[in-house]
């Protein structure tokens, strides 16, 4: 795939994610926006790898990027899924928040036991994942700033949780990790 066909790709996709929450853009407080460069750097990485997807398939790096990508799968899936426990109701008027998001009740259960954020989880693993078909100093530069952005995210959607769900969600952050179970 030539550089412009990725160029164009990624511009589009970026552009659609922007206008996907284009509400929580502008304020600075919101998550929206560090997840919005979480997602764009994330599908520059991916878009930055993607020749070397399928290359030497059987050597460990490459089993280890697969293993990462299905744990990064089970994690979004296994996340959407707990997060449907708290009740999205469309009259949650949070402009930061889309769709599934919108929870009246806090989760606590399922993936949500182990992890607050199980869905930023799974970028994280993803990255880590993608960087592996094709370990290069742009590419920990992109892993890098998912990372970053991703962790931001989770930070300033727990600032508004709190805004939220108040003492409730501070007592859930004191019995569970922030992203990775038991680490972090």
């Amino acid at each position: 795939m030539s550089a412009e066909f990725k160029i164009a790709i990624f511009l589009v996709v970026t552009a659609g994610l922007a206008l996907l929450t284009w509400r929580s853009l502008w304020r600075l407080t919101s998550h929206g926006l560090y997840r919005l460069f979480a997602w764009a750097a994330f599908l520059a990485l991916v878009l930055l790898n993607l020749d070397y997807w399928f290359d030497k398939p059987f050597i460990i790096r490459q089993m280890f990027s697969w293993l990462l990508l299905i744990v990064c799968i089970a994690a979004v899936t296994y996340g959407t899924v707990s997060l449907r426990r708290g009740r999205p109701d469309k009259r949650r008027s949070d402009a930061s928040l889309i769709g599934i998001e919108k929870t009246t009740e806090l989760v606590t259960a399922g993936a949500y036991r182990y992890v607050r954020h199980p869905m930023y989880s799974s970028f994280l693993f993803g990255a880590l994942g993608v960087f592996l078909k094709q370990v290069s100093l742009l590419s920990a530069l992109l892993t890098g700033l998912t990372f970053f952005f991703t962790v931001l995210t989770a930070k300033m959607e727990e600032a508004e949780n709190i805004r939220y769900f108040g003492n409730t969600y501070r007592n859930y952050m004191k019995q569970t990790k922030m992203l990775i179970p038991f680490l972090f």
